[in-house]
């Protein structure tokens, strides 16, 4: 199986990236392809709506890193996003990605691609990750993805505060998959 993965921190280090890391361990060790793309670190521009596209098409920018993501996702089985929490929604790199999914929303919508979120925050509460749950969800509604997972990340302000079991259940999230 083919995975993108789609990172929105700019921490490499940091939770959210730590638990990525973990579950890269256990998607390999079942001997799928892993592409990772750290959003944070590249040059994607905003979807501006200007509907050049037309959802099947070329984008309207040419000069950043987003049709190599796009191309990935076409060839792949499977995504992966996974962000830290920042005022009760993902980061800013990854929406922007995700919102440039919309120039190819024919093409990575029919596909039934496998979709898999991490998410990490400081708080433990619900409230928290309750904008990130329902905006997931209605994504992988939209896009006709197959959720094969969740990990909600609550109370992992930092990677020593971590609570151990998000370790075992991110590895154990990327070594279901075949």
């Amino acid at each position: 199986m083919k995975i993108v993965i789609l990172t929105g921190s700019h921490n490499l280090h940091g939770t959210s990236n730590t638990l990525v890391d973990e579950f890269i361990k256990g998607a390999k060790e079942n001997g799928n392809k892993i592409v990772r793309y750290d959003t944070a670190l590249l040059n994607i521009h905003p979807c501006i709506g200007c509907e050049h596209c037309d959802m099947n098409g070329d984008c309207v920018f040419k000069d950043d890193d987003m049709a190599k993501i796009l191309d990935s996702i076409e060839e792949a089985d499977m995504i992966l996003l996974a962000t830290p929490v920042y005022y009760y929604a993902m980061t800013a790199p990854l929406k922007s990605v995700i919102d440039r999914f919309y120039s190819r929303t024919d093409r990575i919508s029919s596909k039934r691609l496998k979709i898999a979120y991490i998410m990490t925050c400081w708080n433990t509460d619900d409230e928290t990750v309750e904008p990130l749950i329902v905006h997931y969800k209605k994504l992988v509604d939209y896009m006709n993805y197959e959720d094969v997972g969740m990990i909600v990340g609550k109370g992992c302000g930092t990677v020593s505060m971590m609570p151990k079991h998000f370790y075992q259940d991110a590895y154990e999230l990327g070594k279901k998959l075949k």
